[in-house]
């Protein structure tokens, strides 16, 4: 039989585009100012990944990053996770990063579940390590998603940025992985998509296919409002009672960064105190699920987030999904 093991998280990085795109510049491409998207989103700029840089190269460097907090080498790595939507190749971009990383020893593959995707990454990782199969886990979150936006869209070219987070999860005797609840409703699947559309091209008589390719994002952005501010807040509830604990016990808490609005009302809801709510959104924009690792790596670095913090992780987004990961740094 399998011994079951704990679970800790030792290492994060991050990496993002050196090109940004602020509010003001928006205003050359579409009817919109800077006080109008930071008065709705919080967003003041974004990262923009350009034609020379791709998904896996700033996945592998978030990783990369990660790894050498760890105090580990590539060659250690069991598995690489990649939590995106928007992978270079469709078949996936895992492999890509396994090869730029040198992880030579790791099984790797993607894992889709849009803005949810880190937090849905994360306890996917925690089940192999806690089986006993892997012992080092690489659990990435990348996204281009300025590849799939409108950019004659305001409702939504405003709120996307390109970036990568990663952390590495190790098995241990002590388990920092706390509790976690994960959550799906596909009939509100509608509310936001990056959808294929495709036409039909007859290849002989009675066999017809569809070839195309995939649209821009669009979004219902009050119903996601509704949506998240409802959804999360209970979500986190549902971790919190499985991980014994309540809100008083919580240091931070760190959400998708999707809109500063959500982030407040959701504290508000938890009755969570706004020096606890971790938030880069201004600089970054909605990453996806590069969102919550990349703002973990710079709170830790910047020495926020301190060994044994409690931090109340939650996802949420296109599917649509949401989830929430209870874990001690560290």
């Amino acid at each position: 039989m399998v011994q079951q093991s704990g679970v800790i998280i030792t290492g994060s990085g991050s990496a993002t585009p050196a090109t940004v795109l602020n509010n003001q510049s928006f205003s050359q491409l579409v009817d919109t100012s800077d006080e109008w998207i930071r008065s709705r989103t919080g967003i003041g700029s974004r990262r923009l990944a350009t034609t020379a840089e791709s998904l896996s190269s700033i996945a592998s460097a978030a990783g990369r990053e990660a790894i050498a907090m760890a105090g580990i080498t590539p060659a250690e790595i069991d598995l690489i996770l990649l939590a995106t939507s928007s992978a270079d190749d469709l078949f996936g971009s895992a492999c890509q990063v396994q090869a730029r990383l040198g992880a030579s020893n790791a099984v790797a593959f993607d894992l889709t579940a849009a803005c949810s995707g880190f937090v849905f990454g994360m306890v996917t990782a925690a089940q192999y390590i806690r089986t006993g199969v892997y012992q080092n886990v690489l659990l990435i979150g990348a996204d281009v998603l300025s590849r799939w936006v409108d950019w004659e869209d305001r409702r939504t070219c405003v709120l996307f940025g390109d970036g990568a987070g990663a952390v590495v999860m190790q098995a241990d005797k002590r388990d920092r992985l706390l509790g976690f609840e994960l959550k799906s409703d596909g009939t509100e699947n509608h509310c936001l998509n990056l959808s294929y559309q495709g036409n039909p091209k007859q290849l002989m008589d009675g066999v017809e296919v569809t070839q195309g390719t995939y649209q821009p994002i669009t979004m219902n952005g009050k119903e996601v409002y509704r949506f998240a501010v409802q959804r999360v807040p209970e979500v986190i509830d549902k971790a919190l009672f499985r991980a014994n604990l309540t809100v008083d016990n919580i240091d931070w808490l760190l959400l998708h960064q999707a809109n500063q609005r959500i982030l407040d009302a959701v504290a508000d809801r938890l009755k969570i105190p706004a020096h606890k709510v971790i938030s880069n959104l201004a600089h970054y924009g909605n990453t996806s699920a590069a969102s919550i690792p990349l703002a973990l790596d710079e709170a830790v670095r910047q020495g926020q987030v301190q060994p044994n913090h409690i931090i109340a992780a939650s996802g949420f987004g296109a599917g649509l999904t949401w989830g929430a990961a209870i874990f001690q740094w560290k």
